[in-house]
């Protein structure tokens, strides 16, 4: 169903792989956009290692839920390393990219699950009643958004992958 990497030897392990999801912050969601266009969105995201889902949170209409509500599949990229090498003529890279499909959550406890677990990344220090507090506030404007993962490969560049050989 999906394609097989070309280059194995730069291939990412699982663990490695949700090792990125773990401590990005932000990511690239791409659904299919109006018109057959792709539409591609910076994202601040949460992944949930229990579930395995990614969370993001959003406006309750605009461009990104239209185009989820036509077409649930949709992937989602994490850049881990960009360190360009110009002497090189290349870029040391790290990189995930998750395929899967797109639900909106809207029924409870799940909602609130999924504006917990981004809280809880962006705000890991702050305590739980004052998360609770600010979660309340925003709450009813949020639309709360998870990806069911189906397929998730990494890549490295050859140079790093060499150096962990």
């Amino acid at each position: 169903m999906f394609r097989e990497m070309r280059r194995k030897k730069q291939a990412l392990s699982t663990e490695e792989c949700i090792e990125i999801l773990e401590g990005g912050t932000s990511g690239v969601l791409a659904v299919a956009g109006d018109n057959g266009y792709p539409y591609a969105v910076p994202l601040s995201y949460a992944f949930d290692r229990k579930t395995s889902k990614i969370y993001f949170h959003g406006a309750k209409k605009g461009h990104k839920l239209d185009a989820m509500k036509r077409e649930s599949k949709a992937s989602f990229c994490v850049i881990h390393q960009d360190n360009v090498k110009s002497e090189k003529y290349t870029t040391y890279y790290r990189s995930v990219i998750v395929f899967g499909k797109m639900h909106i959550l809207e029924e409870e406890p799940e909602k609130y699950y999924a504006i917990d677990t981004l809280g809880l990344k962006y705000a890991p220090f702050d305590s739980e009643e004052r998360r609770r507090e600010f979660i309340q506030k925003e709450y009813q404007a949020l639309c709360m958004m998870e990806m069911e993962i189906e397929h998730m490969t990494g890549k490295e560049a050859i140079e790093l992958a060499t150096d962990k050989r």
